[in-house]
């Protein structure tokens, strides 16, 4: 089959084009990475915190690709006006679509105007414990204590309760601890007054409080309260744990744990009668 001149240039025009266009995005992906790494190290010296020192970048590189895409088309012969109807119609779909993800990507955007939460953070989120690692236009990845990545959409982020755990230079210590009835409270205060000297880390302004907080089911309830240096939260309260109980130890004052009293009205008595009858009756029997 002979290929006519017409239908040659009409192929290798097209061909050229094609070629061309996918030459030109490769060399403006290539570019993309580049200001991506640009404007990422501008900003690692700039005082900007790691949130927008990482979302940036990736803002920069993705509106280069976008306008490297718009300008192949336009360069390259490819007449964009004639599809404005299949591309507003595809829009449309796309959104439907990806309702969810548009979402997430409002909220991402609707975070780092707000600032809820800043990379670093250690936070309570959606039931998990741990410190943010990165905060991207659609996800919040964020690694537990434990070293389990967890990833969540910025959606639920967004509109869920955060607990931010380092938002400030110190935090409280609450230890609740249960006394004996039988111990007096007076000596039980001063005993737990005696374990205050003895908590390691805790600062003394604002000053350690001791608290009768409450009559519980089987223990007179009390609050131990020390303050510490947020990093040193935990160390603190193990150490007034620890204070607490040798004190208490020393005291001889118990701490109790639950109890219940079951009473059998009359029904041990009849347990009894029945058990001596069946006895009986087999005595007889042999």
């Amino acid at each position: 089959m002979e290929i006519s001149p017409e239908l040659m240039d009409t192929i290798i025009g097209y061909g050229t084009s094609v070629v061309g266009v996918l030459v030109f995005i490769i060399v403006v992906w290539i570019v993309a990475g580049w200001i991506g790494r640009l404007v990422r190290q501008s900003l690692e010296t700039s005082p900007l915190d790691d949130t927008l020192t990482r979302f940036f970048p990736r803002l920069a590189r993705w509106l280069v690709i976008i306008i490297g895409v718009v300008m192949a088309l336009g360069i390259f012969g490819i007449q964009t006006a004639s599809f404005a109807a299949v591309i507003g119609a595809s829009a449309f779909a796309i959104g439907l679509a990806f309702q969810g993800t548009l979402a997430h990507f409002a909220a991402g955007v609707m975070m780092l105007i707000f600032r809820p939460i800043n990379v670093g953070d250690v936070v309570n989120l959606e039931g998990e414990f741990g410190k943010i690692q990165e905060i991207d236009l659609v996800l919040t990845k964020m690694d537990t204590f434990d070293n389990r990545r967890v990833t969540i959409p910025n959606g639920k982020v967004f509109s869920s309760t955060i607990t931010t755990l380092n938002a400030h230079e110190m935090r409280r210590v609450d230890v609740p601890v249960g006394a004996d009835y039988g111990a007096d409270i007076d000596a039980t205060r001063a005993a737990l007054e005696k374990a205050l000297p003895n908590i390691e880390g805790a600062l003394d302004e604002p000053a350690p409080q001791i608290v009768l907080d409450g009559l519980g089911d089987s223990s007179v309830d009390w609050v131990v309260r020390a303050w510490a240096p947020t990093p040193d939260w935990l160390a603190v309260k193990q150490s007034t744990i620890r204070a607490i109980k040798m004190a208490l130890d020393e005291a001889e004052i118990g701490i109790p744990f639950p109890q219940m009293d079951v009473h059998l009205d009359g029904e041990l008595d009849r347990y009894e009668a029945t058990r001596s009858n069946g006895a009986a009756t087999e005595k007889e029997s042999v």
